[in-house]
Order: C-alpha cells, then structure tokens, then sequence
C-alpha cells in the first residue's frame, strides 16, 4: 500500500492468551485430553484445508499466485484463495466481512492505524513466531515488521512479510533516452524535463493525489529535501505540524501543481489503477513509486502488469529508480522511509486456522517462503539474511536496469524513518486534507499546516496520547 499503496500505512486489543496456547499445544504435541481434542478439531489440520486470503496486496494477482504455486509445493493439501480488492475499497469490504462467518481467513495487515482499527479481528501470533524461530524469534527479522505490526497491549496482530520503502521516482527509460534527457535532480530539473516532455506530447509525471497514503510519501520526501527528518520528528511529537519546514513543505508541493509537473486532474486520479496505468501503457515518464515497484523491472512481472493495463501485444520497457529530486535546493539528500509492507493476519473466526497458519508461516518464517519474496522484487523480505537469487531473475533490460535495483536495495536496509507506522487514521486524513486543500487552492500552505496541527493534536489528546 499503502498504503500506499496505500501502501499507505492500527492496533487493537488483546485476545485471551490462554486459549491460544492451548490449542497451539493440541496442534504440534500430543493430545492429551478430551478438551484439547475438541480444540484441535476446531483448529483443523495443519497439512491440508482452505484458506481464503484477502489482500490490497500483492497488487497483481500473478505474483500472489505465484507465492501460492511456490507453497503447494510442500503443502499440495492446503488450497489457498487469494482475493485481491482495491486499495479505495479496502476498508469498506474488510470491516463487514471479518463480521461475518464468510470473511478471509488471512487478511492483509498495515503497520500502524489499520492494526488499531482491525486487531482486534486478529490472532495474537506471537506463539506462532516462537514456535517457527525460538524464542529469541524477534532478533532473526526486520524489526520493522515487529513494532508496526503489535498493538499498544504487545498484541503480534501480523506476522510480517517484508518491508517497502518510499521517497523514490520510477522513470521509463526508453522515453528518457529518447528525447535525451537526464533524471531530474533540482525542483528547476524536473520542471525543465517536464516541459521538453509536453513539447514533445509526451506525458511527465504522474500522482494519485486522490489517494491519502500516496499523497503522504510525497509530502514526506519533500519534508526530507525541506529538513531531512522534520517529518519523523513530528509524527513522533518531537515536532509540530505547522513549523516553518513543514509550511515549506506545502509550498512545495503546491509549486508541484502550479508548474505542470503533476498531471492535469491529479486530484482526481487514484495511484492504482490511475496512476499505475498511465505508467505502464506510457502515458507518462515518471511516476512516484517507492521499492514495491521494483518488481517491474523484469521481464515476466512488466509483462503481466501491461496486460492487467489492458495493452495488447506492448513490448516491456526498463524501468529505473531514481533519488527523488532535492526540491527544496537546500542541498539536502532526500532520505528513504518505510516500514513493513504488509503482515498477515489470521482472522478470529478463521475455518482452518492451523492451515492458515501453517500458510502464514511459511510465507513470513521459512527460508522457501521468503525466498520467493525476495525474488519477486516486490518486498524486502522480513526474515534477515534473505537475498533476492539475481541469478534466476530476468531484467528487462539488465544493463540499464541490474545495477540501479542492487543499489536501490542496498540503500534501504540501514533506513530508519518509518512510513506509517507511527500514524492514527486521524493523520493520514489531516494530511490529505492539508494536501488537497493547498493543491485545489482552498487554502494557503500556512493555513492547512495550522489546520493539521490542530486536527493532530485534537486527535493525539483524544487517544490518551
């Protein structure tokens, strides 16, 4: 998501504990008793069941389906249905279904407000952490995918499946090279590429700046141009959300507008599948896509994404990540953000809850799972030591290409700014509230700065926090 996608980036409360270790205990030990028994009959089996998995992402259902293939190879018994719903309608489908007695099994989980908003659907999965690495299970992941994903009460709502990271532009290639043009450094860079673009009736950049999550990636790697770390500062309380940086911010991101650089009726347009699309089918050059989209670079996941675009018979094209420009000119490097992509989620009212988590487990846990994470390209996996196998990828173009994803990927893994892992829902909505109104007119950066702080704060106050 976030999400972003939505990306975009909720705790809850605890379940009782108890029953969940004893039906852990009924599952991997002998049974013992007849109340134990009674409880691993509800559970199900750990080697074979269904397993209905709802998820914003992976946002192509060839890849979920891949991740499936990889794991009916050790578990042929276990049928897993991935349902793919879209990031607008996420909320509104997933709170009615975990209600009922037909929702998912396994659900997408966001690192922070969606783990407060939907934990308490959730399984506490920290026995089923120990149980899959030992007790000093917290040392052997990212610790991204810990702290996001747990609840104010030390709840473990998701078991992690790696993480993504923002604050960077995807180009074509192929487009750039054509009109020979570099990747913009400077706020006036990416102004004059834009405008030899439209000479050119060729579409520069595009946003979904209908989408809160997209919205906020944006507004923070402008933050970090402004004053490298402003934005962290305030989401931690350390800073307020009207200092002078952050009025810059929103300067800037109006200048964004005022000079053509965002796409005409950004406002309107959604990241997926808007944004997205326009990309893919070459619309535009550039678009702002953090480290989810290095997928794309190859040959088999380009392919598929310009068939779910609906372009037939279109030949793959390199894409190429690029720092995200200092627009600030304060000769500050934009800094990188990000936390878990996404947990997993054993829902409550799951059928075959050792099946789900026997899938869930591999999936955050294994060496075969998170292997076909890390080659997908699509999330940096959660276990450490996991290295995508570039021997067994294909680049749509590996000269242009190879070398840029490794130092993307190498550039990450010290990053330590979060994406929305420290955010309530009240955030989220006053930064898109702040975005829009300064991007539409309605108010001035100083006033929407001063609106969200208030919003904020209000909310903060509300929360006990």
């Amino acid at each position: 998501m976030n999400f972003t996608r939505p990306r975009a980036r909720l705790r809850s409360f605890a379940v009782v504990a108890a029953s969940l270790t004893l039906a852990l205990g009924a599952c991997s030990g002998p049974v013992g008793g007849g109340q134990q028994k009674d409880q691993n009959k509800d559970r199900g089996s750990a080697t074979s069941g269904t397993v209905n998995w709802w998820g914003w992402t992976p946002t192509d259902t060839a890849t979920a389906n891949g991740y499936i293939a990889q794991f009916n190879k050790q578990y042929p018994n276990i049928k897993v249905n991935f349902k793919l719903v879209s990031i607008p309608d996420w909320q509104a489908a997933l709170t009615p279904a975990l209600r009922s007695a037909s929702g998912p099994d396994v659900f997408d989980m966001q690192p922070g407000s969606y783990v407060k908003k939907y934990g308490s659907f959730a399984e506490d999965l920290t026995p089923v952490m120990a149980k899959a690495l030992g007790d000093d299970w917290k040392s052997k992941v990212a610790p991204a995918g810990v702290t996001g994903l747990t609840d104010k009460d030390g709840k473990l709502t998701a078991m992690s499946v790696g993480a993504v990271y923002s604050g960077t532009l995807w180009i074509n290639q192929r487009l750039f090279d054509k009109y020979g043009l570099k990747p913009p450094t400077t706020l006036d860079e990416w102004d004059q590429v834009c405008q030899k673009f439209k000479k050119n009736n060729q579409g520069c950049f595009v946003q979904g700046a209908a989408g809160a999550g997209f919205d906020q990636d944006t507004l923070q790697a402008i933050a970090n141009s402004v004053e490298p770390g402003l934005w962290t500062r305030a989401s931690k309380g350390e800073a307020k959300w009207n200092e002078p940086g952050i009025v810059k911010t929103l300067e800037i991101w109006k200048q964004l507008f005022d000079r053509g650089i965002m796409q005409e009726g950004a406002v309107g347009y959604q990241q997926y599948p808007d944004a997205n699309n326009d990309f893919l089918t070459g619309k535009y050059a550039m678009v702002m896509m953090g480290t989810w989209y290095t997928q794309y670079s190859t040959e088999k996941a380009m392919t598929a994404a310009l068939k779910a675009a609906g372009v037939s018979g279109a030949q793959p094209f390199p894409i190429v990540p690029i720092q995200f420009p200092d627009v600030a000119g304060a000769g500050n490097t934009s800094e990188m953000f990000g936390d878990a992509d996404y947990g997993l989620s054993i829902s409550t009212k799951a059928k075959d809850k050792a099946a789900a988590e026997t899938f869930v487990t591999w999936m955050t846990t294994s060496q075969a799972g998170q292997q076909a994470v890390a080659n997908q390209l699509n999330d940096v996996p959660a276990l450490k030591g996991i290295q995508p196998n570039f021997s067994e990828i294909k680049f749509v173009d590996p000269a242009v290409q190879e070398a840029p994803v490794k130092d993307l990927l190498a550039k990450v893994a010290p990053v330590e700014q979060p994406r929305f892992a420290l955010l309530l829902q009240d955030h989220t909505d006053a930064f898109f509230a702040a975005a829009t109104s300064v991007a539409t007119g309605k108010a001035t950066p100083e006033q929407a700065a001063n609106t969200m702080r208030k919003t904020i704060e209000d909310a903060v106050a509300a929360a006990g926090g």
